[in-house]
């Protein structure tokens, strides 16, 4: 079987080429006919778990057409319950839309070898096994490239392949030892995880980042490459300020709860009735709030006229915003301050955070695949206005797309 790839994705593979043909409505092997941007572009996801299917489903969503590659038990996720929609996970459910997927054991010789001509075929391998744990079955980078040069090779692990590459790779010890967990809770509170596991989320965006850059590397040279992410330099890069800021001061940031350590007011203030958000930029924002407030003298007091000296003198200025902000409520005060633009926000939980994307026209909600089985889903945060994404297939089943899968290996193979 040669490693030639599908005849729907010839154009891209000109290197040299300046422009690529009219798209035509031809369907790929899931019977998804979109002309988003990555339409004729076919991906091997040996991702699981969160990073690498994050990745993979924002790619999918604009037209790439995804192969999931599971193991005979799935991708871990299907088991994380609850919370459940129908018995299935929604963790599993909320990172795997338009995606085909089938379970192979790499294990056997059989599977294995149809696991190889998938990548063989691949323009883009995403995958994120220990570093190198794909080599065993001959689905490493090496081995691939020797076959199928143009591809672009996504390598995702927890901490590199040096010193870290027997650590096991997971968001919330990546939040420990990066330092995050440092900075997030009160000053006297233990310290607390974020709330979502934001650096696989943040090193799955970096992977499709690298994977784009390495297309069009690929586009004009005609040559695949290996790109990698980990997760620890993602959280290092991630935590801009607070990384940049010891690195040229020597100070090491400690929790401030929801304070910032350089800007102020920024921080949740008491209101007559809940909490409102309240963040404070520049002097001429100031000057507006105390205005809002009916404190207009504090504008030019010393001690709060300039961004620095509001951050020095904070413990002096809290009490006395708090004391006007408490004459009316947390609504009452995001109303009256955004009219005056001011930086503010009442703290919303998540259905109200949705509620509130969809009153200001984002259509937060889209509807995934047609008709019963349809499911709801969150928007892919892109919006293009010539190749609109899609919402073709709702997340697989496990192997469920084994047949059209192995049918296509077959009618693009050329002994």
């Amino acid at each position: 079987m040669t490693t030639e790839t599908s005849p729907r994705i010839d154009w891209l593979q000109d290197a040299g080429s300046t422009a690529a043909p009219e798209q035509t409505a031809t369907s790929d092997m899931f019977g998804r006919t979109g002309s988003g941007p990555l339409s004729g572009l076919l991906i091997a996801d040996f991702g699981r778990v969160l990073a690498g299917p994050y990745c993979t489903m924002l790619l999918a969503d604009m037209g790439a057409t995804v192969v999931k590659v599971e193991s005979p038990d799935g991708d871990e996720t299907r088991a994380w319950k609850p919370p459940v929609r129908e018995g299935q996970s929604t963790y599993y459910l909320s990172i795997n839309r338009n995606k085909g997927s089938i379970s192979l054991d790499l294990r056997n010789p059989d599977d294995r070898q149809i696991a190889q001509d998938i990548a063989g075929r691949a323009d883009v391998v995403v995958e994120n096994f220990k570093p190198n744990g794909l080599g065993r079955f001959g689905l490493d980078y090496d081995t691939v490239a020797a076959t199928n040069p143009r591809v672009v090779y996504a390598s995702i692990t927890g901490f590199g392949t040096a010193g870290g590459a027997s650590l096991p790779g997971y968001d919330l010890l990546v939040q420990a030892l990066s330092g995050l967990m440092s900075l997030t809770g009160a000053p006297d509170s233990p310290a607390y995880r974020s709330g979502v596991a934001v650096f696989d989320v943040m090193t799955g965006l970096h992977a499709a980042i690298g994977i784009l850059a390495a297309l069009q590397e690929r586009h004009r040279s005609g040559r695949g490459q290996r790109v990698e992410v980990n997760l620890m330099s993602s959280a290092l890069s991630g935590m801009v300020n607070q990384t940049a800021g010891y690195l040229l001061s020597g100070n090491v940031p400690s929790r401030l709860g929801n304070e910032h350590p350089s800007i102020y007011p920024y921080e949740p203030l008491a209101t007559g009735e809940g909490d409102i958000v309240i963040a404070v930029g520049n002097d001429p924002q100031f000057r507006r709030l105390c205005q809002a407030l009916g404190l207009s003298a504090l504008s030019d007091d010393a001690r709060f006229a300039t961004a620095h000296q509001r951050s020095l003198n904070r413990e002096e200025l809290r009490p006395l915003l708090q004391e006007a902000l408490s004459k009316r409520s947390s609504s009452e005060w995001f109303e009256a301050l955004t009219e005056a633009q001011i930086p503010c926000a009442p703290i919303n939980n998540v259905r109200q955070g949705l509620d509130f994307a969809e009153r200001i026209g984002l259509d937060p909600v889209v509807e995934v695949g047609e008709g019963s089985d349809s499911l709801p889903g969150i928007r892919n945060p892109i919006t293009f206005s010539e190749t609109p994404v899609s919402y073709d297939l709702v997340p697989p089943d496990h192997d469920a797309h084994r047949e059209p899968i192995l049918a296509w290996l077959r009618a693009t193979s050329r002994d």
